[in-house]
């Protein structure tokens, strides 16, 4: 696991870094909002990353960008110093979506889903290989979905839904793994199994992005903390950012007016430690939500 005082470098002046690097990332859609403004992190390689901010803060937009989605108007994003285009030819990023992102009404068996995953190592007739149906076997059986295979995807619950979008991931076999809202209609006994097998890859070497609404949770399995609402507030150790200070400025609004009106003031994240948490003092005071115990 990477030291907490390791010093990163600008990702534009380290080119053999692995990991997600966004640097000064700026996005406005179509209709003139500007979604994100001057955001600059790190993902580092082998660690789970909460991403944490309120509904609306370009958590999404983020996730957009980094999977090359969306274009930012500046700014770029490397993965394992790739461009995002070298990325998805190679497969690295993989992607479980938010449960609103899907047509559950598509008549589609649990098997056929995670076979999408192997799209990228087929010919253009998608005709699935021995090699692909063994990989799609063994994801269904990791995530404990095998007796569900043949299963249409509309029929299973919240967190057979994720478990399965979860393998699909898996059958991919990307080294980035990006989660929008993974807890999000499941019980508490299948968090507990996405958090362990959550874990049980990143020791495997996986850089692991999570965004979520679930901060109890945070404490239980992210090595690290990225807080967003419109730029990158403070990144670096859960211990360190995961503060009632950094969610207070996260959560209690930082007009995206005042950081325009200061942005020539204002360092680029990304030229600090990216496990140093940058605050700004004067926010309300909050309560940090308690570790909670999956194991209830």
């Amino acid at each position: 696991m990477p030291d907490s005082t390791t010093h990163i470098q600008h990702p534009s002046l380290c080119p053999d870094t692995y990991g997600i690097a966004v640097d000064n990332i700026s996005v406005t859609y179509s209709n003139a909002r500007l979604a994100l403004y001057n955001a600059s992190c790190y993902v580092e390689p082998g660690t789970i990353t909460g991403l944490v901010g309120p509904n609306g803060g370009g958590k999404s937009t983020l996730f957009k960008s980094i999977m090359g989605f969306l274009s930012p108007s500046q700014g770029q994003v490397s993965i394992d110093a790739m461009s995002i285009g070298k990325a998805q030819k190679r497969q690295l990023i993989a992607y479980v979506p938010q449960a609103d992102e899907v047509d559950w009404n598509f008549p589609i068996s649990v098997f056929d889903v995670v076979m999408m995953g192997r799209y990228g190592y087929m010919n253009l007739f998608r005709i699935p290989s021995r090699k692909d149906r063994r990989i799609v076997r063994e994801s269904l059986a990791r995530v404990g979905m095998s007796e569900f295979k043949d299963r249409q995807i509309g029929e299973l619950s919240g967190g057979q839904k994720k478990r399965a979008f979860l393998a699909r991931a898996l059958a991919q076999e990307g080294r980035v793994i990006l989660l929008d809202e993974p807890f999000t209609g499941v019980d508490v006994k299948t968090e507990k199994s996405i958090v362990t097998l959550l874990m049980q890859l990143r020791d495997e070497g996986h850089t692991i992005l999570v965004s979520t609404h679930d901060l109890s949770a945070i404490s239980t399995f992210c090595d690290r903390v990225i807080l967003l609402n419109q730029t990158i507030l403070a990144a670096g150790t859960t211990a360190e950012t995961f503060t009632e200070e950094n969610l207070a400025m996260t959560f209690g609004g930082l007009p995206l007016s005042s950081l325009k009106a200061t942005s020539t003031d204002q360092p680029n994240l990304a030229h600090h430690h990216c496990n140093q948490s940058h605050s700004q003092p004067g926010h309300p005071s909050i309560q940090v939500a308690q570790p909670r115990s999956l194991d209830s």
